[in-house]
C-alpha cells in the first residue's frame, strides 16, 4: 500500500501506474470475484439494526457477499433487467442495500435514490432513468418509505416490479413479535407487481452468473444530484469510474486488514463509490451502524463504543457529524483508529482542532462530486495537511482552475480564483447527465468537467475551494438549489422578488436563508411568508431558517438579485449573534471579497477581548474572519 506524502509521491504513482492499463478489472463482478478469491474468509460487510455496542449485528464474509451479489444479479436478470435497464432502489442502509448496489450494477444500471425526497421527486427520477425494477422497504414502523414509494410508483408507469425488503428479519425478541401486529397497511394503487425480496432472490443460484458478464466498460450506475428544482439531474457512472474510485482507496489507504465505519447513506457517492468500492477493491471491512447511519437513534451516543467494538481503523464522516461527536465524551478505546476522513462540505478550523485534540486521530479533508463519479483530491495522510484546503489531486486526476475571457477560458495563475475543472477516469466525456440539454456548457475543451465550484491552487499544488459558481446551498453535505425557495415565494401575490442564499451555520455549514422584496403597497408579515414556504417548498431541508423582508433587494445592472451583498448581510447577522451570545465585545464591521479566501468578515473590538476567545466562537463557521485594520 502506498500513502502519498507530497506532490512528488503522487506524480510517482501516476508515472508508475498508467491508467487505464492499470485497471484492476474490466467489470465490477470481475473485481468482486477477484477479491472474494483472495480474501474469502475475511469480513466484508457488517450491518447492525440498532446502535448499542452489544446489539445484534449481521456480518458477511467476502465469500458470502459474493454469493449474495451473484444471486441478486441473477434475480434482476430474471426479472427482465438487461445491461441497459435500470434497477432503482429507495432504501436506508442495510445488507440488502449494499447487495442491491453491486448486484444491480452487475445485471444492469443501478440507481440509488434518497429516501428523504418527496414522492413526486422520486417519481421524476424513476421516469428519467426509465427504471424497470425498484427495490424498497416493506411497510415498517417509524418509516414512511413504503408509503412514499406507493405514490411514486403510481406516477412512474415504467416500473414493472417492486421488490420489498422486510427489516423484520433484523429484529429479535419482543420487537420481532410485535411488529407484524402494528405494521401499517399500505394499499399500493399502482400496476407494478409487488414481490418479497427474500422469496424472490432465493429462487436463483449463488455460485455462478446465469448470464454472461460482458467484459466491456459501460454505464453501470445513475446517481441523482442534490438540486431540487423540478427533477434533480441524473449523472451517469461507468464501471471504469467506479473501479477508479475503489482503486484510489485501495492504492493509497485501505488493505484487507482495515475496518471502516461508514454511517453515511449508501445512496450517496461518498459511501457508495468511495468506501464500498474501496472495500471491494481492497478486501477491507465496511461497518454500517443502523439504517439511518449518523441519523440513527443512539449512534452519536454510542459511536466511540462502536469504534471500539469493531476495532475501527478508519472513520468516514462529515462536518455535521463531527460537531455532534464533539458534544459527547470519547468514552472508549479508539487506539485502533488511524485516520478520519471528512467530506461533503467545508470543515470549520476550530472543529478540526477540537476533533484531533479530543481523539488523537488525524482528520483528513477531501473533495469530490457526483458528476465526476466522486473522488478529486484529498490532503495527504502522511504528508503536509493544510487546514481548510481539500488537498492535492489523486493519481490520474487532473485539476485546472479556469476563468472566462472574451477569447475563451484560460488557466488562472497560482492562487488566482477561477472555476475548478476536473479530468479523471470518473469523468464521462461527451455528457455526464442523462438529459442531453443539461450537458450544455458542462465541459471546457470537450473534456474538462466544469464543477461549478470556485477555487484556487496554491504554490504547493493544494486545492482550495472559495465559493460556488452554481450558487447551491450546502446544508450538512446536502445540496439545495436556491431556486426551489425563490420559485415558491414568487407564487405569493405580495412578493415581487426573492433571493435565497446559504447563511453560515456552526453545525450544518450552511442553512437556507431568503431575503424578500415586496410588491409596491403589499402588506405581509414574515410569519405569513414562512407559512407559505412550509406549504409550497416540497423539500423540508430547503425551508428557510431565516426570512427577512427588505425595502429593496440589491440588484445587478440588468436587474438580477446581487447575492454577494445578501451573503455579506447574512454573515454579519450570524457572526454578530454568535459573538453577542458568547458575551464577547467584538462585532463585524464589514465583509469584503478576498481574491484567495472569498468573503471575509472584518471584526472590530468594542472592548477588551482575547483573540483566542473569538477564534473559538467564529472558528465553528467555515467563512474566514480577520481584525479590521485601524
Amino acid at each position: 500500500m502506498v500513502r502519498f506524502a507530497n506532490r512528488e509521491d503522487v506524480a510517482g504513482i501516476e508515472a508508475d501506474m498508467p491508467w487505464p492499463q492499470s485497471l484492476p478489472a474490466t467489470t465490477l463482478y470481475e473485481l468482486l470475484s477477484d477479491t472474494a478469491a483472495r480474501h474469502g474468509p475475511r469480513n466484508a460487510l457488517t450491518f447492525q439494526m440498532f446502535s448499542g455496542p452489544r446489539d445484534k449485528a449481521e456480518t458477511l464474509t467476502w465469500t458470502e457477499l459474493h454469493a449474495r451479489v451473484t444471486q441478486a444479479a441473477n434475480m434482476f436478470r430474471a426479472l427482465g433487467v438487461t445491461e441497459t435497464d435500470t434497477v432503482a432502489f429507495v432504501l436506508p442502509n442495510c445488507t440488502e442495500t449494499a447487495v442491491t448496489i453491486l448486484g444491480g450494477a452487475v445485471a444492469g444500471i443501478v440507481n440509488p435514490i434518497n429516501p428523504l425526497l418527496e414522492p413526486e421527486q422520486i417519481a421524476a427520477i424513476l421516469r428519467e432513468t426509465n427504471a424497470k425494477v425498484v427495490v424498497t422497504l416493506k411497510e415498517f414502523p417509524k418509516t414512511d418509505v413504503a408509503q412514499k414509494m406507493a405514490e411514486a410508483v403510481r406516477n412512474a408507469p415504467n416500473v414493472q416490479v417492486v421488490l420489498e425488503v422486510d427489516l423484520l428479519r433484523y429484529l429479535t425478541g419482543l420487537k420481532k413479535f410485535i411488529v407484524p401486529f402494528i405494521r401499517p397497511k399500505n394499499p399500493t394503487g399502482h400496476r407494478a407487481r409487488v414481490v418479497d425480496w427474500d422469496k424472490e432472490v432465493a429462487k436463483h443460484p449463488r455460485d455462478r452468473l446465469t448470464f454472461g458478464d460482458g467484459k466491456t466498460d459501460r454505464v453501470a450506475a445513475y446517481f441523482h444530484t442534490g438540486g431540487t428544482t423540478g427533477m434533480p439531474k441524473v449523472a451517469q457512472h461507468t464501471y471504469s469510474g467506479m473501479i477508479y474510485n475503489g482503486w484510489v482507496g485501495h492504492t493509497l489507504l485501505f488493505t484487507e486488514t482495515d475496518n471502516v465505519i461508514c454511517p453515511l447513506p449508501l445512496f450517496h457517492v461518498f459511501a457508495c463509490h468511495v468506501i464500498l468500492m474501496a472495500m471491494v477493491a481492497s478486501g477491507g471491512h465496511m461497518i454500517l451502524p443502523t439504517p439511518q447511519g449518523y441519523r440513527g437513534e443512539g449512534v452519536f451516543d454510542n459511536f466511540w463504543k462502536l469504534v471500539e467494538r469493531w476495532q475501527v481503523t478508519f472513520i468516514i464522516t462529515v462536518p455535521t457529524a463531527i460537531a455532534a461527536m464533539m458534544q459527547r465524551p470519547v468514552d472508549a478505546d479508539v487506539s485502533t483508529v488511524k485516520t478520519a476522513f471528512s467530506g461533503s462540505a467545508p470543515l470549520p478550523v476550530e472543529l478540526f482542532h477540537r476533533f484531533e485534540k479530543a481523539t488523537g486521530v488525524k482528520l483528513i479533508e477531501g473533495y469530490g462530486l457526483t458528476e465526476a463519479t466522486c473522488l478529486v483530491s484529498c490532503n495527504p495522510v502522511d504528508g503536509e495537511k493544510k487546514i481548510g484546503s481539500v488537498g492535492i489531486p489523486f493519481p490520474h486526476c487532473r485539476v485546472r482552475i479556469l476563468k472566462q475571457t472574451p477569447s475563451g477560458p484560460i488557466d488562472c495563475d497560482v492562487d488566482e480564483v477561477g472555476e475548478i475543472c476536473v479530468d479523471n477516469p470518473g469523468v464521462l466525456e461527451g455528457g455526464t447527465y442523462t438529459e442531453g440539454a443539461k450537458n450544455q456548457d458542462l465541459y471546457h475543451f470537450g473534456r474538462w468537467l466544469r464543477t461549478g465550484d470556485l477555487g484556487r491552487i496554491d504554490g504547493d499544488g493544494y486545492l482550495w475551494i472559495t465559493g460556488r459558481a452554481k450558487d447551491l446551498i450546502i446544508r450538512g453535505g446536502h445540496n439545495i438549489d436556491p431556486a426551489e425557495i425563490e420559485e415558491a415565494l414568487a407564487g405569493h401575490t405580495a412578493v415581487a422578488m426573492a433571493g435565497a442564499i446559504g447563511q453560515p451555520d456552526a453545525f450544518a455549514g450552511e442553512l437556507p436563508c431568503v431575503y424578500v422584496e415586496l410588491v409596491s403597497g403589499a402588506q405581509v408579515t414574515t410569519d405569513e411568508l414562512m407559512d407559505w414556504c412550509k406549504e409550497h417548498i416540497h423539500e423540508r431541508a430547503a425551508i428557510p431558517k431565516h426570512l427577512e423582508i427588505l425595502d429593496e433587494l440589491p440588484k445587478t445592472a440588468v436587474g438580477k438579485v446581487f447575492k454577494p451583498d445578501l451573503r455579506k448581510r447574512a454573515i454579519t447577522r450570524v457572526y454578530n449573534a454568535a459573538l453577542e451570545e458568547a458575551g464577547l465585545p467584538a462585532r463585524v464591521a464589514a465583509v469584503h471579497e478576498d481574491k484567495k479566501l472569498g468573503l471575509v468578515a472584518e471584526l472590530k473590538r468594542m472592548g477588551d477581548v482575547e483573540e483566542e476567545e473569538v477564534r473559538k466562537v467564529l472558528g465553528e463557521f467555515t467563512r474566514p474572519w480577520e481584525w479590521r485594520a485601524h
